[in-house]
C-alpha cells in the first residue's frame, strides 16, 4: 500500500510490455487502482515511461506536454507498413549505393530538425471520428492523417554501419542501419522521423529499436525496472516497510514546473478556490508549495491573479 498522498514512478518500461501492462503490474504493486501515465510507448520501445500514483495522478496533466529524448536505430533501404519493426514490408529498394546514401545523410537529417511538418504514422493513436488510426488500418482501411506542426531540437546520428535486412519472403537485401538520439517536441512520432529520413534519401526507411531517455526532467537515472519495483514491494511486505519508494509529489513537482512559494494565508486562501497574486513570470503551470514543503495547487499564473487548476490540498472546513 502507499500514502493517500502517493508520487510519482518513473518506470524502465522492458520491451514487449504495453504501458497499460505496465499501469496494470504497478497497480497490483502499489495496492491502488489509481495509477496513471504521462505518455505511452510502444510494445516494443523500452525506457522512460512516468507514471502517477493517487493524487499525483493530478500531476500527469502537466507531464504529458513535455519534451522527450530517444535513442534509436532507423533502418535506411526498407520501409513498412507501420513505419516499424513490426509491420510488414512495403517498400524494399535496399541500398545499392551506401556511399552515396551516408554522404546525403547530413542534409536530409538536417531537412527533419528544427520546426517541421510531420505526418503521424497511420497506426499512431490518433482518433479518427472516434476511432484510433490504428484500429482503423488494422481493420483495412487507408488513414489519411495530416500533417501537423512538430519541433526536434535535435537530431544526431550517432554511428551508421553496413547490414543485411531478411524480408518475408526469405530473400534478403542491403540495408544500413542509423543509430540516432533525437530531442522533440510532445506529440512528435520517432517512427514517423526514420520514415521520412528514408523517403528523403529515396530508399525508404523504419524504426527497428526505440528507447525514450527522458520525459522532461525526469530521465534513465531516475528509473527502475520492474523486477526491482517487486522486490521493493516484497521485501517491504516482509519487514513491514511503507511500499514502494515514490517520488514525494511535491519534489516532483518541483522538478518540473516552476515554483511559486506561498505563504500559509496563501495556502489558505488556494485551498478555498480563491486566487491570490502572481509571479511575474506568467507561466501558465506553476507548483504553489507552502512553508511546510507541501505541493498545494498548480496555478496558472498568466494573469494578474493565480487561478488554480488543480487543487492537492483543500482547506479545512
Amino acid at each position: 500500500m502507499v500514502d493517500a498522498a502517493g508520487g510519482l514512478l518513473v518506470v524502465d518500461k522492458p520491451a514487449g510490455w504495453t504501458s497499460h501492462d505496465v499501469v496494470a503490474r504497478v497497480r497490483r504493486l502499489c495496492g491502488t487502482r489509481r495509477v496513471g501515465h504521462a505518455g505511452t510507448l510502444d510494445p516494443m520501445a523500452t525506457g522512460v515511461l512516468v507514471l502517477g500514483v493517487e493524487r499525483a495522478t493530478k500531476l500527469l496533466t502537466f507531464l504529458v506536454g513535455c519534451d522527450k529524448a530517444y535513442a534509436a536505430t532507423i533502418r535506411l533501404g526498407q520501409a513498412t507498413l507501420t513505419d516499424d519493426a513490426e509491420g510488414e514490408t512495403t517498400g524494399r529498394a535496399g541500398v545499392a549505393d551506401p556511399a552515396a546514401v551516408r554522404a546525403a545523410l547530413p542534409a536530409a537529417v538536417a531537412t527533419l530538425t528544427g520546426d517541421i511538418e510531420q505526418v503521424p504514422s497511420s497506426v499512431s493513436a490518433i482518433k479518427i471520428k472516434g476511432v484510433r488510426s490504428y484500429a482503423r488500418v488494422r481493420g483495412g482501411d487507408e488513414v489519411d492523417l495530416p500533417a501537423r506542426p512538430v519541433s526536434v531540437s535535435r537530431f544526431e546520428v550517432l554511428e551508421v554501419r553496413p547490414a543485411r535486412a531478411v524480408l518475408e519472403d526469405g530473400s534478403e537485401i542491403d540495408v544500413l542501419d542509423v543509430d540516432v538520439e533525437v530531442e522533440v517536441s510532445s506529440g512528435t512520432y520517432v517512427r514517423a522521423l526514420a520514415r521520412d529520413l528514408g523517403d528523403a534519401l529515396g530508399v525508404g526507411g523504419h524504426l527497428t529499436a526505440l528507447r525514450r531517455t527522458r520525459v522532461g526532467r525526469f530521465g534513465l537515472h531516475d528509473a527502475l525496472p520492474l523486477d526491482e519495483l517487486a522486490e521493493q514491494s516484497e521485501r517491504s511486505e516482509r519487514e513491514g516497510g511503507d511500499g514502494i519508494r515514490l517520488i514525494p509529489i511535491a519534489e516532483a513537482a518541483r522538478a518540473q514546473l516552476p515554483v511559486h512559494e506561498v505563504t500559509p494565508e496563501e495556502a489558505v486562501a488556494i485551498g478555498y478556490g480563491q486566487r491570490i497574486p502572481s509571479l511575474p513570470s506568467h507561466h501558465d503551470a506553476v507548483a504553489a508549495i507552502d512553508p511546510e514543503g507541501r505541493l498545494i495547487a498548480v496555478l496558472d499564473e498568466t494573469r494578474g491573479q493565480a487561478k488554480p487548476r488543480v487543487v492537492f490540498v483543500t482547506a479545512a472546513r
